[in-house]
């Protein structure tokens, strides 16, 4: 008899994909408990409107209204017509050096340049699941090379599309094969994250998760609301440096997360974007995942490599998918490959063969972790910066979440009416929600973000 697949159920190819994902919508834009996700998300969705020129009259396409800029991609749409030389933009999520520009890690360069070099290397299309030797070596990073679960041959990882495409691979798959289609997602989360899950075919619904008062973890409420779970629902977690908030679990409390997420049935999803960009090392940024796995639970993890190897364009991630047993695992993927091929048919080949080559290559890989460690070590010196800055103006309030708070993006607790007199007066653009990315500063900028805030959080109660 055939063995049972834990977790996810068996294809039923007489399903309709494309009818799950619109009942999904449908029952979203009904409304709910989650209403604030759900109108933006309908908002995103309206295309229908009066014609307003006579000269579209023609077009089947005339009753299309022109869509909103995209609420982190706006600002910097925003940001490039401002003529200002003081303009600021902390809105971006892309590291920059203490000039203000893009880095190309040198180890990248040095990489591209052998893959370059060596002509035997050729453009012919990789596997549905990509680049085998980045996903082995992907695996190992994000959960250790002396993970049991590798060993067994537990996991099974494909190449995707940078973090974004991981995640909608993912929610797609559970989608199709899991027997639980609601998703809990914290609140706040990267804004992205409602659309790509929604749009899979997934419920989405909140947890607790920052404390506007503290600035702060809301610990207690993120207990009490995945308590509330049911059982089998799907929970997202930010494997570290959460965004947009950078308030991380403590080693304690992800244990007590952990602990609630079994003990209820909970599958989690990470996504994991920061790996060695918010501690500056590598383990230490994979410790919450490392610590689903060690229990021998399921798990799906998103990997990126746009922040840490700076290959942002380059869209290179993975998603991995721990179960429990090789064999599952073998017809986990054998799906995986269903969820892909119409999607993209495969990955692309380069920017793979960049991370492949400096994780195998132990030079390389040195030479990244020194690179990796100082662009987190930049962001938290830029995080001081500010934090002395606001001390020594005397802005009222305490700025400590500055300090304590971890990664690319600082939670503010700035009001989007203070950050729009920020924008105005002294030309610097941040998301309305006061997330500032601390990778867009340097220490002839911090002044003048430190007079903005001071002057708005003075002048605008």
């Amino acid at each position: 008899m055939k063995a049972e697949i834990p977790f996810f159920r068996a294809a039923d190819e007489g399903s309709a994909a494309a009818d799950r994902r619109l009942s999904a919508l449908v029952r979203h834009l009904k409304g709910g408990s989650n209403s604030s996700v759900v109108n933006e998300f309908k908002n995103d969705r309206k295309i229908y409107a009066s014609v307003t020129s006579s000269g579209d009259v023609n077009s089947v396409f005339a009753h299309i209204v022109k869509a909103p800029e995209d609420p982190i991609l706006g600002v910097t749409v925003a940001y490039n017509k401002d003529p200002s030389p003081v303009k600021l933009n902390l809105g971006v999520g892309a590291y920059r050096t203490e000039e203000g520009k893009p880095l190309v890690l040198n180890v990248v360069r040095h990489a591209e340049r052998q893959l370059i070099n060596d002509r035997s290397r050729v453009k012919e299309y990789l596997p549905i699941t990509g680049l085998a030797e980045f996903n082995k070596l992907s695996a190992k990073l994000i959960f250790g090379a002396d993970s049991p679960a590798i060993a067994e041959n537990r996991i099974t990882t494909v190449q995707c599309l940078s973090g974004t495409g991981s995640l909608r691979v993912g929610a797609e798959f559970l989608t199709r094969h899991y027997h639980q289609r609601t998703i809990y997602i914290p609140q706040p989360t990267w804004g992205n994250h409602p659309k790509v899950f929604m749009l899979a075919g997934l419920s989405v619904k909140t947890y607790r998760y920052y404390d506007p008062s503290t600035r702060g973890l809301n610990f207690r409420g993120l207990l009490e609301d995945l308590g509330s779970a049911p059982s089998g629902a799907i929970v997202l977690l930010h494997a570290c440096a959460h965004n947009p908030t950078g308030v991380d679990p403590t080693l304690q409390q992800w244990e007590e997360i952990k602990q609630l997420i079994r003990s209820k049935g909970l599958l989690p999803f990470f996504d994991s974007a920061y790996q060695g960009f918010a501690s500056g090392n590598l383990d230490a940024d994979a410790q919450s995942i490392r610590m689903f796995v060690a229990d021998g639970g399921e798990c799906l993890v998103a990997q990126s490599y746009a922040k840490n190897m700076g290959l942002y364009g380059e869209r290179v991630g993975a998603l991995s998918i721990v179960c429990k047993t090789a064999d599952v695992a073998s017809r986990v993927e054998s799906q995986l490959k269903l969820v892909i091929r119409p999607m993209y048919s495969n990955p692309p080949i380069h920017g793979a063969s960049i991370v492949a080559l400096i994780l195998r290559d132990r030079n390389m890989y040195n030479e990244w972790t020194m690179e990796l460690k100082a662009m987190a070590d930049r962001i938290i010196s830029m995080r001081q910066k500010l934090f002395d800055a606001l001390c020594a103006r005397g802005t009222p309030g305490d700025w400590s979440h500055i300090i304590k708070q971890i990664g690319m993006f600082t939670f503010t607790g700035l009001s989007s009416q203070q950050v729009t007199f920020m924008t105005e007066e002294y030309h610097i653009y941040m998301t309305s929600d006061g997330r500032i990315s601390m990778a867009g500063l340097s220490s002839k900028t911090v002044p003048h973000l430190a007079d903005a805030i001071h002057a708005a959080v003075t002048r605008i109660s």
